[in-house]
């Protein structure tokens, strides 16, 4: 079976929170703060719970914060292929998290930023695997330069799936081209795709399909785009045709991790054969269920889509 592997970021989030932002310079007390392994780790998470063979090819450091993202790879059974970096952790990202369920985040740099081509090549890539990449791996140049080196060598038949974040649109202009030329899956959020047709000179489509079908030929060859409008839905462009695939709305508890959900919940799916339409359906109720969770770790498993799914008359239509 194909596997799910993942070149970004794996971050220790630290997560608080507030009633409110702080006005600049005061202080906001947090009610609570807890550690999560974070960022990559989100998205091979959902893979992994939904039966996916994961492997972790990006960097991760030597100190606690690195023990951490290991532990929770590892009780998942997700693979870290590249060996510690030596005497550097790996970073945090703070996560102020409101009561509305809205994010903001502060990022620090570590050892998940020191990838090389050797340290990728260590994932292996086979044909049929599905290889991510993330726009914030392109924002800066000890990951982007290792990575835009390492990718068009891959094997013809290994499947690039980018997941460009609020970081790709604002990339220099030949940065975007090399990631977009060497794009087999682009799974966005909307605002991130009308970004990125912006910076091209186009007017969005205000249409979540018209949207996504402008952004599939920006990709490699009969590529396939994915553009998700949180609690709506998404709409996905395979074999020249755009569906429409609803969402499953519910009272958030907590955002973070649902786009990352999302994402590995659909690759698994893909992975293991499942059409891309009804891959986008469970990754639609993966993405509902999390959202209902604390923490970027809570990713449901495919057993309880299945029964999310099965007392949903929406998904039994």
């Amino acid at each position: 079976m194909s596997r799910v592997i993942h070149t970004g970021q794996a971050l220790v989030d630290v997560v608080v929170e507030v009633p409110d932002l702080p006005d600049r310079g005061q202080n906001v007390m947090a009610s609570s703060a807890t550690d999560y392994a974070g960022g990559a780790v989100t998205v091979l998470l959902a893979a992994a719970r939904f039966g996916a063979d994961c492997v972790h090819a990006g960097a991760h450091g030597t100190g606690p914060h690195g023990d951490l993202v290991r532990e929770a790879l590892g009780r998942d059974g997700i693979t870290v292929s590249a060996p510690p970096v030596d005497d550097l952790d790996t970073g945090i990202c703070v996560v102020m998290l409101e009561p509305s369920a809205e994010r903001t985040f502060v990022t620090t740099l570590g050892a998940e930023r020191r990838i090389s081509v050797d340290s990728l090549g260590t994932s292996g890539p086979r044909p049929g695997d599905l290889v991510c990449v993330t726009g914030f791996s392109l924002a800066l140049d000890s990951t982007r330069d290792p990575l835009l080196a390492w990718l068009p060598a891959l094997p013809p038949e290994v499947v690039v799936v980018l997941d460009p974040g609020a970081a790709f649109a604002g990339l220099p202009e030949d940065v975007r081209l090399a990631m977009l030329e060497v794009t087999d899956v682009w799974s966005s959020n909307a605002e991130e795709a009308e970004e990125l047709l912006r910076a091209l000179g186009h007017e969005p489509p205000s249409d979540l399909a018209a949207l996504t079908t402008a952004v599939a030929p920006l990709l490699r060859g009969d590529a396939v785009a994915i553009v998700r409008d949180g609690p709506e839905g998404c709409a996905v462009h395979v074999a020249g045709e755009t569906s429409y695939v609803p969402g499953f709305p519910q009272a958030p508890v907590d955002t973070n991790g649902a786009g990352d959900t999302h994402t590995g919940a659909l690759l698994a799916e893909v992975a293991a054969g499942t059409a891309w339409v009804e891959a986008c359906r469970r990754a639609n109720a993966a993405a509902a269920i999390k959202v209902t969770r604390r923490g970027p770790e809570s990713a449901p498993t495919a057993a309880e889509v299945d029964a999310f799914l099965a007392g949903d008359d929406r998904a039994r239509a």
